[in-house]
C-alpha cells in the first residue's frame, strides 16, 4: 500500500499532515450546531453544505477502495463520513417541517441517487484500470468545481481595494493544505489526488499576494447605506466554501433575516474530493456575499 508503505516515508508523513489538517477542518461547524442544540433551532441554516460534504467523502472512499492502495484516504473520509452524517442528524432533530423535507430530498437526489449512478456506471461501463482512471476524473471535476467559489471574494478584494473579507489565516491554510495533499499524491504518484491541489494552491497563493497589496491600502467607499425605513427586507445568503482534504465539503448557509431585537445565531467558525482547500472561502465568501447583496 503506497500510502503506509515504509517505502514511502515522506508520502505518509504528508499524508498523515493531511489528515490532522482536513480531520479539524470537518470539525469547523462545531460551533454553529452547538449553537442549534442549545437553542433548539436550525436558526436559518441550511443542510446543503454537510450533504454536499458527506457526498464528497463517500466518493473518495469509494476512489480510494478501487484504487486499493490509498488507506489515507480513507482514514480521513471514513471520520468525514461519520462527522458529517452526525451533523446531518442533529440538523433534522432541530429543523422545522419543511427544512426536513428539503434536506431528505437532497439526501436522496445526490448521496442515494448520483453516488449510485456513478456506483452502476463505473461498474458496468469499465473494469479494472480503466474503472480507476474514470472515477479518478469523476472527482477531480467535482473539486474543480468546488475550487472556483473563492473568485467572488478575490473578485470583492480588487474592487474593495480592502482585505477584510479575506483573512490572511484562511488563506495561509488554504495554501498549506493544498501543497499538503499536493505532495502526498505526487509522492504516491496519483494524479487524481495531486492535480486538484495545483488550482488550490495557485489560489491560495493569488489571496496571500492580494492580503500583502492591499492589507495597506485605503478602501475603497462602502456600497452606499438603505435606510431602513426604506430598506427592503430580503433574505441574506450566507454562502461558506470549504474543501476538506481529500474529500471536498461546501457550506452554503441561508440565514433568514432576524426580527429585531433577537439575538444573531453563532455562525461557522470556517469550513475541505481530492485534496484539501481548507475551506478557503468559509469566512471570506461569507462576509463577501454580504456586501455584494446590499
Amino acid at each position: 500500500m503506497g500510502g503506509l508503505s515504509l517505502q514511502h516515508p515522506w508520502a505518509f508523513a504528508f499524508g498523515l499532515l493531511g489528515n490532522v489538517i482536513s480531520f479539524m477542518t470537518y470539525l469547523a461547524p462545531l460551533p454553529t450546531f452547538y449553537q442549534i442544540y442549545r437553542s433548539k433551532s436550525t436558526q436559518g441554516f441550511q443542510s446543503v453544505p454537510y450533504v454536499v460534504a458527506l457526498f464528497s467523502a463517500m466518493l473518495w472512499i469509494y476512489y480510494a477502495l478501487l484504487k486499493s492502495d490509498e488507506c489515507l484516504l480513507i482514514t480521513i473520509n471514513s471520520a468525514g463520513c461519520v462527522i458529517e452524517t452526525i451533523y446531518i442528524i442533529i440538523y433534522l432533530t432541530y429543523a422545522p417541517k419543511q427544512a426536513k423535507l428539503f434536506t431528505a430530498k437532497i439526501l436522496l437526489l445526490l448521496n442515494v441517487g448520483v453516488f449510485g449512478l456513478i456506483l452502476l456506471l463505473t461498474l458496468l461501463l469499465s473494469e479494472g484500470e480503466k474503472r480507476v482512471v474514470m472515477l479518478g476524473w469523476v472527482c477531480v471535476g467535482f473539486s474543480v468545481s468546488v475550487f472556483v467559489a473563492p473568485l467572488s471574494v478575490i473578485r470583492l478584494v480588487v474592487r474593495t481595494r480592502s482585505v477584510e473579507f479575506m483573512p490572511f489565516s484562511l488563506s495561509l491554510s488554504l495554501t498549506v493544505s493544498a501543497v499538503v495533499w499536493f505532495l502526498y499524491g505526487l509522492l504516491i504518484k496519483d494524479k487524481y489526488v495531486a492535480l486538484p491541489n495545483i488550482l488550490g494552491f495557485a489560489f491560495g497563493v493569488i489571496q496571500m499576494g492580494l492580503y500583502a497589496l492591499y492589507r495597506n491600502a485605503m478602501p475603497s467607499p462602502a456600497p452606499k447605506q438603505v435606510d431602513d425605513a426604506d430598506a427592503i427586507k430580503v433574505p441574506e445568503h450566507v454562502i461558506h466554501i470549504a474543501k476538506l482534504g481529500p474529500a471536498a465539503a461546501i457550506e452554503l448557509n441561508t440565514h433568514n433575516p432576524m426580527e429585531r431585537g433577537m439575538p444573531p445565531p453563532m455562525e461557522d467558525n470556517g469550513l475541505a474530493c481530492a485534496s484539501d482547500m481548507t475551506k478557503g472561502g468559509i469566512d471570506m465568501v461569507e462576509k463577501a456575499t454580504r456586501v455584494e447583496q446590499v
